[in-house]
C-alpha cells in the first residue's frame, strides 16, 4: 500500500470511529456470563466524486452472519419504496404545486435503537487503554446487524409524524431532521434513479453455440434494461418480457433482440415521463392477446395506469 493511500485510509478509519463515538453507539462493559461478543471488521471503499476527486471511506460493520435468531435478532426487513409510489408522488407534487426536497442521512443505520441486548468486541486498533478486556454493549444499531435496516425504519417512521405543504414548514422539518440525524441537505429533488417473436427453438443447440453465447453479457445487459423499464421506460416492457424468458439459455436471435432494444433506447433518449400537474385522475388500461406465446400457447397480459395522463404503473406478463 502506498504511503499516501495508507494515511488516507487511516484518516477514514479515524473519522468513522469518531462518528460512532459522537453518536454514542455503545458503552464499554464487562461481558456478562453466557453472552457472546460479536466480531467486527472495517470495510473500505473509494468513492469517485465529481471533478475526479476520490473519497476514501471506511465503515465499521458487525459480522451479523454469526447472530442467532430469537436471541440476537428477531424481526428483520428492509422496506424499499416502489417506483410506482415515487412516480405517483411526483405527479401529486406537480398537480398540487408542492415543494419536493431531498436529504441524505450519513451512516444511516447507526441511528436505529436496538431492542435486543447485544455485545461486540472493541474495534481493532481502537481498544481503550486499560480496558482492553471489556466489550461494547450496543446502544444503537450498526451496519452488518440483521436488524439494522428494520431499526432505522422504525426510528424514522416514528419521527415522520408531521408533514408540510409550504416551504416554511419544510424548512422547519428539515431543521428538525438535521438535529436528530447527521444529514446532508441536497436541496430541491432533481434526480430520482417493437414486436418480438422469440421461442425456445432459438436457444443454442450445439456445444459450439453454447460456448459462443457463454461469452455474451446477456444477463447483465438484460438486467440493466430491466432497471430502465421499471423506472422510466414503459415502452420497452413487452420487449423486455420476451427477452427475459431466455436468461438461462440465450441464443444469437435473443442477443440480437436485446441489441435492438439498446439501439431503440439510444435513438429515443429524449423520451421521458413528464409530470405536468394537469390533474390527479387515475386511469387504467388493460389488454391481452390470445395464446400468443408460440411455446406454451399462453396469453400475454399487460396493463398501464396513469395519473394526470402520465404513466405511473405498468406491466406485461405472460
Amino acid at each position: 500500500m502506498q504511503v499516501d493511500a495508507s494515511k488516507k485510509w487511516e484518516q477514514a478509519m479515524d473519522e468513522e470511529h469518531k462518528s460512532l463515538m459522537e453518536n454514542q453507539t455503545w458503552d464499554l462493559v464487562n461481558l456478562p456470563e453466557g453472552k457472546i461478543a460479536l466480531q467486527n471488521k472495517c470495510v473500505y471503499k473509494v468513492k469517485d466524486e465529481e471533478g475526479g476527486k476520490k473519497i476514501y471511506k471506511a465503515r465499521l460493520v458487525v459480522k451479523g452472519f454469526t447472530q442467532k435468531q430469537g436471541i440476537e435478532f428477531d424481526e428483520i426487513f428492509s422496506p424499499v419504496v416502489k417506483m410506482t409510489s415515487i412516480r405517483t408522488v411526483l405527479e401529486i407534487v406537480a398537480a398540487e404545486d408542492l415543494h419536493l426536497e431531498q436529504l441524505d442521512v450519513k451512516t444511516v443505520f447507526v441511528h436505529g435503537d436496538l431492542e435486543e441486548e447485544l455485545y461486540m468486541q472493541q474495534p481493532e486498533g481502537y481498544e481503550v487503554k486499560g480496558k482492553e478486556e471489556m466489550v461494547c454493549k450496543r446502544k444503537k444499531s450498526l451496519y452488518g446487524l440483521k436488524q439494522a435496516p428494520c431499526q432505522w425504519y422504525k426510528k424514522f417512521d416514528s419521527f415522520m409524524m408531521e408533514q408540510g405543504k409550504n416551504m416554511q414548514e419544510i424548512k422547519v422539518l428539515k431543521k428538525q431532521l438535521s438535529e436528530s440525524f447527521d444529514m446532508k441537505d441536497l436541496g430541491a429533488a432533481r434526480q430520482i434513479l417493437g414486436h418480438f417473436k422469440l421461442s425456445k427453438e432459438q436457444c443454442p443447440m450445439t456445444e459450439q453455440e453454447r460456448n459462443h453465447m457463454s461469452k455474451v453479457p446477456y444477463s447483465s445487459v438484460v438486467g440493466s434494461l430491466m432497471y430502465a423499464m421499471v423506472c422510466t421506460r414503459p415502452d420497452i416492457t413487452h420487449a423486455m418480457g420476451a427477452v427475459s424468458r431466455f436468461m438461462s439459455d440465450p441464443g444469437k436471435e435473443h442477443w440480437q433482440a436485446v441489441k435492438w432494444i439498446l439501439r431503440y433506447l439510444r435513438g429515443t433518449m429524449g423520451t421521458v415521463l413528464c409530470y405536468n400537474g394537469s390533474d390527479t385522475t387515475l386511469r387504467g388500461y388493460v389488454d391481452s392477446d390470445m395464446a400468443g406465446d408460440v411455446d406454451s400457447r399462453r396469453s400475454t397480459t399487460g396493463y398501464i395506469y396513469t395519473v394526470g395522463g402520465t404513466a405511473v404503473s405498468w406491466i406485461s406478463r405472460l
